[in-house]
């Protein structure tokens, strides 16, 4: 029973993939501040629907025509290699980088007296 049990962790830590793994470690090593991509879209973009997909249009098709970011950005960065992912698991990862970089959080609004 043991065996199996550590088939199956080996199997799940293999085949899992997060938003650290399949992107914000290539933005960490480059020294690229997802942060600030972020913001880049939300002020071109405004919606975390209108967000979400250019990020997946983007990643599915990457291209500095579609990119967020200026086109000299290209000259320092390398295009975005293609990502080998299931569209499913793709916008579970843009989910997650949404929540993870979204200023909503950060805001502390006043509440009035009525």
């Amino acid at each position: 029973m043991r065996y199996i049990m550590m088939i199956i962790f080996i199997n799940i830590n293999l085949f899992a993939t997060s938003l650290d793994d399949k992107c914000l470690n290539c933005h960490k090593i480059q020294k690229i501040p997802s942060g600030m991509i972020y913001r880049k879209y939300l002020l071109k973009y405004s919606t975390k629907e209108n967000i979400s997909k250019a990020i997946y249009e983007y990643i599915k098709a990457p291209s500095p025509d579609i990119s967020i970011m200026p086109k000299p950005f290209f000259s320092k960065f390398p295009i975005k290699p293609l990502l080998n992912i299931e569209d499913s698991k793709l916008k579970e990862l843009i989910e997650l980088y949404i929540k993870k970089y979204d200023i909503k959080k950060r805001l502390r609004l006043q509440e009035f007296e009525k």
